[in-house]
C-alpha cells in the first residue's frame, strides 16, 4: 500500500505534543482487494472503526482511505487498516468482532500480528473453519504443536477445550495419532455413579456432554458412533484411565481443576509413546470437597520448567463468548481481590 502523511502541531513543540498533533494520512488499498469485503456488509466494519475511534475522521473514496485526527489514534487506525487488508487478502471474512479483536491485540502490544492470528486455520470441518481469535489462543495452539504435554489454564469461554478438540481432530485426520481419548472427572457423582439409573453411558453422559458438544461441531455426527465403536474416539470418565498406557493417542483431560493431586499424577503417567496430552481447566472454579487440593493447582508448582511441558495461561482478554463474559470475569476477580 502506498501512504502519504502530513502533520500540523497545535501547541508549539512540547514533548507531548507529537501524540496529540493533528495529522492527515492516506492509504491506497491494492486494486485486487475488494472494498466491499474490506468495509464489511453495509459498511459495518467501517462503522465499527468510526465508533471505536471517534476522534479520527475516516473517509473512503474509491480504493483510498483518508484518515485525520490525533497522531497516536491515526497511527493506530492506519495499522488496523493494514491488518484488515491482509486479512481480506487471506480470505478471512471481516466483522465488527474481528475489528474489536484486532484493536485489542494492537493496543495490548501482542507480539503476533493480528492478521497472522486471525487467518491461522486449525481445522476446516462441517463447512466452517476453526481459527484462534486472540493472541493468547494462538500461543496455546502453537504450544500444543511444540510440546508433548500442554496445560491450558484460564476462565470459562477462552476456548481451552474447543481448540484442544480441534487440534485432536486435526491430528487424527493427518494420521499423526490413531485415536482420540477424551476424559474429565465426574466430581459430583463420586462413588455414587453405580447407583444412578441406566447404562454406564447414560450415567456418565451428563458429565461428558461438553466434550460431545465440541466433537459434534468438528466430526460428522453420523460417523461418531462408528468411530466410538471402533475405539478411534473414546469418551470416558477419568476413573477409567487407571492402569492404562495410551500410545499413539491425542488425550484431552477437561475440567482438570476437579482432579485431586493423586488423580492428576495418575492421568499424566498414562502417557505413552507418540502421544500428545492436553490438560484444560479453570483454577477459579474448583468443585472438589473442602480440604481437597486441586491437582491442577498443584501441578503448576510440580512441573513448571520441565522440558517438553508447556503451561499456557489464558485470561479474560481471550474470552470468545459474549463480551459481557470477559467483563464478568474481570469484575469477579476484582471482587475476590477485595
Amino acid at each position: 500500500m502506498s501512504e502519504q502523511s502530513t502533520a500540523r502541531r497545535d501547541r508549539g513543540d512540547r514533548p507531548d505534543a507529537a501524540v496529540h498533533a493533528r495529522v492527515e494520512h492516506r492509504i491506497t488499498v491494492p486494486p485486487e482487494i475488494s472494498m466491499v469485503e474490506l468495509l464489511g456488509l453495509r459498511d459495518e466494519v467501517l462503522r465499527e472503526i468510526e465508533q471505536g475511534f471517534t476522534g479520527v475522521s475516516v473517509h473512503v473514496r474509491g480504493n483510498e482511505v483518508s484518515l485525520a485526527g490525533p497522531a497516536g489514534d491515526v497511527a493506530l487506525v492506519a495499522r488496523l487498516v493494514d491488518e484488515l487488508v491482509d486479512m481480506t487478502a487471506g480470505g478471512t471474512p471481516l466483522t465488527p468482532d474481528v475489528v474489536r479483536r484486532t484493536v485489542g491485540m494492537l493496543t495490548a502490544g501482542a507480539q503476533a500480528r493480528p492478521a497472522d492470528v486471525l487467518t491461522f486455520n486449525i481445522l476446516t470441518a462441517r463447512g466452517r473453519t476453526i481459527r484462534p481469535k486472540t493472541a493468547g489462543q494462538k500461543e496455546y495452539v502453537d504450544a500444543i504443536d511444540r510440546h508433548t504435554v500442554t496445560f491450558g489454564i484460564g476462565p470459562a469461554g477462552t476456548g481451552k477445550t474447543y481448540l484442544a478438540m480441534a487440534k485432536a481432530v486435526q491430528a487424527l485426520q493427518a494420521r499423526r495419532v490413531n485415536r482420540i481419548v477424551l476424559t474429565r472427572p465426574a466430581v459430583e457423582a463420586g462413588e455414587r455413579l453405580g447407583f444412578l439409573p441406566g447404562t454406564l453411558t447414560e450415567k456418565i453422559d451428563p458429565y461428558l456432554r461438553p466434550l460431545y458438544d465440541a466433537l459434534h461441531d468438528m466430526v460428522d455426527p453420523e460417523s461418531i458412533p462408528r468411530l466410538m465403536e471402533a475405539g478411534t474416539i473414546e469418551v470416558a470418565p477419568l476413573a477409567f484411565m487407571r492402569g492404562r498406557t495410551l500410545n499413539d493417542a491425542f488425550v484431552i483431560l477437561d475440567e482438570a481443576q476437579n482432579t485431586s493431586v493423586e488423580q492428576m499424577k495418575m492421568f499424566l503417567t498414562r502417557l505413552g509413546f507418540s502421544s500428545t496430552m492436553v490438560v484444560t481447566g479453570d483454577v477459579t472454579q474448583v468443585d472438589l470437597p473442602g480440604g481437597t487440593t486441586s491437582g491442577l493447582r498443584a501441578v503448576q508448582s510440580v512441573l513448571e520448567g520441565v522440558d517438553d511441558i508447556a503451561f499456557c495461561r489464558l485470561s479474560s482478554s481471550d474470552v470468545v463468548r459474549h463480551r459481557l463474559v470477559g467483563e464478568i470475569i474481570e469484575a469477579w476477580g476484582r471482587w475476590e481481590a477485595r
